[in-house]
């Protein structure tokens, strides 16, 4: 699994103008599900969602992570982060997990987030959505399992 996450002041997804998920201060992580992934991968991915430590102390270094800050947590499905960039103009989507086994795990990994860490919110896997956030720091980084 493939999640990019954002150190954020606030964000939200809508889909048709409606808010279905938001946060304020926290991580809003984009989620791509490959092939090989796994309910392993999910939790392993959760883990170290909730535990990278991105938020600054008190002598502003990052050492503070999710839990301990108590911040939101935005989960959104991005299968794009999956895709092949490495020739050609046009992305290749192969290493993509099917849309069946992408919606499954998300939705696992969704479950699992709430039960583990109940400050959690999410985009709806296949859905046109847009994005908002406004990015701390910038703080963002790729996270592989």
């Amino acid at each position: 699994m493939i999640s990019i996450i954002q150190r954020v002041t606030h964000a939200n997804v809508s889909i048709s103008g409606s808010k279905v998920g938001q946060i304020e201060r926290g991580i809003m992580a984009l989620i791509a599900v490959e092939k090989e992934d796994t309910e392993k991968s999910a939790c392993r991915l959760l883990e170290r969602i909730l535990n990278y430590r991105i938020f600054p102390d008190q002598d502003d270094r990052m050492n503070l992570n999710l839990k301990t800050i108590q911040g939101g947590l935005l989960l959104v499905p991005q299968f794009t982060l999956a895709a092949n960039t490495n020739s050609g103009n046009r992305p290749s989507f192969t290493p993509a997990a099917t849309p069946e086994k992408g919606e499954q795990l998300f939705n696992y990994l969704v479950s699992h987030a709430k039960q583990l860490y109940p400050m959690t919110e999410t985009g709806i896997f296949g859905a046109d959505m847009q994005v908002s956030l406004l990015n701390d720091g910038p703080v963002t980084f790729t996270l592989t399992v």
